[in-house]
């Protein structure tokens, strides 16, 4: 195979990595800056513990993300977000449960969730490629 055979789907999945963490390490990220902000939101959902819920969420977020750009462990990463993104849809984004003018929105996010889902179960499925540390131990 030439090289210029591999290159494009190397870049590809590395591209693609990056895309599909880039919203998750932004959400972590300002999870931390905002962490009282997180608590009373999961708070408002009558969660148990929001306060270590905010810190799963941002373990989860930007360690999860920045796994999944660097590839490393892509698969066991995208798996805990894949969880993650699922449960977040439908506790936070129950667009069948909230006032008519507040349910497209919530079903847009909803429905991003679910889209988001869908990138991680392809590195879940395909790994993280070879621009990864994963792709260097192969």
């Amino acid at each position: 195979m030439k090289q210029t055979e591999t290159i494009g789907p190397v870049f590809g999945s590395f591209i693609a990595r990056v895309l599909i963490a880039l919203i998750f390490v932004a959400s972590g990220a300002s999870k931390i800056s905002g962490f009282e902000q997180t608590v009373g939101y999961i708070a408002s959902k009558g969660l148990p513990l929001p306060a270590l819920g905010a810190i799963a969420a941002i373990v989860v977020e930007l360690g999860g993300g920045l796994m999944v750009i660097v590839g490393w462990r892509a698969r066991w990463a995208a798996a805990a977000m894949i969880l993650f993104t699922l449960a977040a849809a439908f506790i936070f984004h129950n667009f069948w449960g909230v006032p008519a003018d507040a349910a497209q929105n919530q079903m847009i996010h909803f429905m991003k969730n679910i889209s988001m889902a869908g990138g991680l179960l392809y590195v879940l499925i395909h790994g993280s490629g070879g621009w990864s540390l994963d792709g260097r131990k192969a």
